[in-house]
């Protein structure tokens, strides 16, 4: 929910009537928290909620069951070692999850073939190696490689890959949205936040409409990570126009612009979304503190509220040894956590970081998966004695 935009025809007024062509169009309001949120008004040239038929098609393969808590420990995970092949939306694992959040890693190389929905909560999916285009009423978004997308709740879509495609995907299952902090009374980004509305790409409108973009009429839904099969009975981009705020959009993580301090400031300073008991954090490139003897590596800590989870995308990765792209950390709340050994001396003295990376923190525990179980590197927890 960046800002409001209009795209192609809408009446002067909402919940009147508009005709096209001598042809009365059917208002499609889309709105959050009920009627009292955020929303979107698109214009259909037939009914959007025809369905022909459905079909029940079981869980979602790739929601994987809980794995055995066993020992508190922190986790290490090889994101390569996931499963290649298929549409980002079935061939996706899912990693860590809590009430609030889940976290899945999908490396596909086809399109989605249908249509398909996500109905459990906003998507927000980092691309880590990639390009292409989503697809949906709102238009095309043009998506590359270390884009952030967002895709709202509920909004029917369709990845169009240009070529193989490994995707980070966090699953809000609370919301997500730009953190509070960053808007001033007017709804606006303020011009002190870490990014700018100019930062935010939005659907293009292709000439005629996303008519032109020939949707499938079969829509893959998920509900309670249940997949329904949804036969529309036409064309359910068939949109002449839409107003208001709730769109997909994508956003370049080094659009982010990092702060630095005299010393090392908390994680805190790189926040670039949030939701209902968790923010997503954007680390990128920097200049490190100034003071003279200024310890730019992050320092031993507990931060008992929180689980933490890091995605690695590129670069040197100043706290961490065996660490490369792909590499996903998870250090649970309750146990401290810190640089491995040598890193936090070999900081002293440097000027600049090179490193990329997502961090995830929670304020309820997230569960590993079995999925996870698969890929995780056994020795992780103990790498910072050997």
């Amino acid at each position: 929910m960046i800002h409001r935009l209009q795209r192609g025809l809408v009446p002067p007024k909402p919940h009147i009537a508009f005709e096209v062509d001598g042809t009365l169009a059917y208002e499609h309001c889309f709105t959050r928290q009920g009627f009292d949120g955020s929303y979107s008004i698109l214009y259909h040239r037939r009914p959007p909620h025809w369905v022909a038929e459905a079909e029940d098609l079981g869980p979602h393969p790739g929601a994987g069951a809980p794995a055995p808590r066993g020992a508190l420990e922190r986790r290490h995970y090889l994101s390569g070692k996931i499963p290649r092949g298929g549409s980002p939306f079935v061939c996706r694992r899912r990693i860590l999850a809590n009430p609030e959040i889940a976290i899945w890693i999908a490396h596909a190389d086809q399109d989605d073939p249908t249509l398909v929905v996500n109905g459990d909560g906003d998507e927000l999916i980092f691309v880590h190696r990639g390009s292409g285009r989503v697809d949906s009423p709102y238009g095309e978004l043009i998506f590359d490689e270390q884009d952030y997308v967002y895709v709202p709740r509920g909004v029917p879509h369709r990845w169009r890959l240009d070529g193989p495609a490994e995707l980070l995907i966090m699953e809000g299952l609370s919301y997500i949205d730009l953190p509070a902090q960053f808007r001033n009374a007017a709804g606006q980004i303020k011009m002190d936040a870490p990014y700018s509305h100019r930062d935010f790409r939005p659907p293009h409108w292709p000439e005629g409409g996303p008519t032109t973009l020939s949707a499938p009429r079969r829509m893959v839904t998920k509900r309670l990570d249940r997949l329904s099969s949804l036969e529309m009975s036409h064309d359910p981009f068939d949109v002449i126009g839409w107003d208001g705020v709730v769109w997909p959009f994508a956003f370049p993580i080094r659009a982010y612009q990092p702060r630095t301090g005299l010393v090392h400031l908390p994680p805190t300073i790189h926040i670039t979304f949030a939701g209902a008991g968790f923010v997503i954090c954007s680390f990128v490139p920097r200049v490190v503190d100034f003071h003279d003897k200024a310890i730019p590596c992050p320092y031993p800590h507990s931060s008992v509220d929180c689980d933490e989870v890091l995605f690695y995308v590129e670069g040197n990765f100043t706290s961490r040894k065996g660490i490369g792209a792909g590499s996903i950390s998870y250090h649970p709340m309750g146990l401290p956590h810190g640089p491995h050994p040598g890193t936090y001396e070999a900081s002293i003295g440097t000027s600049r970081t090179s490193e990329m990376a997502v961090m995830i923190d929670t304020f309820s525990p997230l569960a590993p998966t079995s999925h996870a179980q698969q890929i995780e590197d056994r020795g992780y927890n103990t790498s910072w004695v050997r």
